[in-house]
């Protein structure tokens, strides 16, 4: 189905030379002299990519046929990752470099959407918060307040975070898997 240029947002998916895009960022420019265009910034849902491309406005483009299924993520194999459609049971593999920066994030058992392109697993979409408990980090130190700084912490999943001083080993935390910053200690 075609999209006009006026119909993108961030997160639109496009496909563009036979390859499935996600539009990262936008700028409509209506200079004084021409006709008026669209800058965009895209990545590639395949290989994580990133491409600029300029169009007119007005200009349409296509829209990927894709499917998203529901999984949940399973276990580490060697640089693979194994996941089980939570409808028919089947298993997928899918490597680290199509999970890109995902993979820092997973934890086992965790339900996430996995897309597909042309019948073929490309791309996974986490949560966008998750929570996971600290597994190395430098004790906190009496009078180290929430205002305070921030120190680095390993969590469960290996991903290392900023999180304030108060926080000590065995804390589970709120991540926002979008940008990898902590946002709250969670209640145990």
């Amino acid at each position: 189905m075609p999209v006009s240029t006026a119909e993108f947002r961030n997160g639109l998916k496009l496909e563009i030379d036979g390859e499935p895009y996600v539009i990262v960022e936008f700028q409509h420019v209506k200079p004084g002299k021409g006709g008026a265009f669209v800058r965009t910034k895209m990545k590639s849902l395949r290989s994580g990519n990133v491409i600029d491309r300029t169009y007119r406005s007005g200009e349409k483009l296509d829209t990927p046929e894709l499917e998203e299924k529901k999984m949940q993520y399973l276990y580490a194999a060697d640089k693979d990752r194994v996941f089980m459609d939570t409808t028919s049971y089947e298993q997928i593999q899918l490597n680290e470099t199509q999970l890109g920066d995902s993979i820092s994030y997973l934890k086992e058992n965790m339900e996430i959407k996995v897309l597909y392109y042309k019948s073929k697993p490309i791309n996974i979409e986490i949560p966008m918060f998750v929570e996971l408990a600290i597994t190395q980090t430098e004790p906190g130190v009496r009078g180290d307040t929430a205002s305070g700084g921030s120190k680095p912490a390993t969590l469960e999943t290996g991903a290392v975070i900023k999180v304030p001083f108060y926080l000590n080993e065995g804390d589970i935390v709120k991540v926002d898997t979008r940008t990898g910053t902590f946002i709250e200690r969670v209640k145990q």
